[in-house]
């Protein structure tokens, strides 16, 4: 059964959470300042990687990727929601909702990705060091990009030809802050069993998937720390490593907990809340878990920070060479 063209031509309304309604403006002020924290933080890590030369490594090569990736991950959700917070009907095409949906996810998919292959480089960099440069070369490190963008735009494709495909009906309000499978599925008049079953199984794996290979990445690095005699040595894997995992829990702890659990069990405000914490909060984090736990990231800003003073001295030497 194909969607009616009543369904491509209608109106959908994101309800977001009516209950905090009279506080809309405390709530776009507060939404509007964390969009802008995220946009600045992470384009200060993408001008301190590329301004400082010992940070063109392959680690923060990746940083940059996740760093950029950040900026249209929130883009494609978070002005949309600012928009609502000023409009009481808080409306959105069909059309747009499903490019929402698929940006939205495909991005989420390439950051499950780029987190993957940022836990390979710090397992070839601590547990295999001697093959690490030929390991990781600017080409390898170019196709892993690469493949992870091609993975998260492709995934996706499947689930949007699949809901396409539904007639949706009722009221049209979507019970969640931005358009997302679930809440649609839950629209559909036709049988969406099927559908829901692929939405799980899919996510499944590309969540999971991931989560198992960066935690056995992990185990190997920190079976290798333990035995690291050097203590500076073995503080700065902890450290390096440290800010890694914490991005990882808090992606794959949230988005887990929305996606791979039966639909009937999902209780909608509970999915609104969590979906801010990995839609909006996670992206702020990531900027100030990398400067903040990260030595080589303070040193560069430190180095930002410093006044660039020159002596009166030099300068009069400057003039009379002139």
């Amino acid at each position: 059964m194909e969607a009616s063209n009543e369904t491509w031509e209608a109106e959908f309304f994101l309800v977001g959470f009516p209950d905090l309604e009279r506080f809309h403006l405390l709530l776009f002020s507060l939404l509007l300042f964390t969009y802008l924290l995220i946009l600045g933080g992470n384009a200060a890590i993408l001008m301190l990687i590329r301004a400082n030369l010992h940070l063109h490594v392959p680690m923060y090569y990746f940083v940059a990727i996740l760093s950029f990736l950040e900026v249209w991950y929130t883009t494609v959700t978070i002005p949309k929601m600012l928009a609502n917070l000023l409009d009481s009907r808080k409306p959105i095409s069909y059309r747009g909702c499903l490019l929402q949906v698929y940006f939205f996810h495909a991005l989420g998919i390439t950051e499950a990705c780029l987190l993957t292959a940022m836990a390979y480089d710090r397992y070839l960099a601590i547990c295999k060091p001697l093959h690490y440069p030929s390991a990781m070369t600017p080409k390898i490190c170019l196709w892993l990009a690469a493949g992870c963008w091609a993975c998260g735009f492709m995934w996706p494709v499947p689930e949007i030809i699949l809901l396409s495909t539904l007639p949706l009906c009722g009221a049209h309000r979507i019970e969640h802050l931005f358009c997302d499978f679930p809440s649609l599925f839950s629209l559909a008049c036709a049988d969406v069993s099927t559908s829901t079953t692929i939405d799980f199984a899919l996510h499944s794996f590309v969540i999971l998937g991931p989560a198992t290979l960066i935690l056995f990445s992990y185990v190997k690095i920190l079976s290798v720390i333990i035995n690291i005699q050097d203590s500076e040595g073995r503080r700065k894997a902890f450290s390096t490593c440290a800010s890694h995992l914490t991005v990882v829990l808090a992606f794959f702890g949230t988005t887990g907990f929305m996606y791979i659990r039966p639909a009937q069990s999902r209780p909608s405000y509970h999915d609104r809340v969590v979906a801010m914490v990995y839609a909006v909060l996670t992206p702020l984090f990531n900027p100030l878990i990398y400067s903040l736990r990260n030595k080589d990231i303070r040193e560069a800003i430190s180095n930002l920070m410093k006044p660039r003073w020159v002596s009166p001295v030099s300068k009069a030497e400057k003039v009379f060479r002139l």
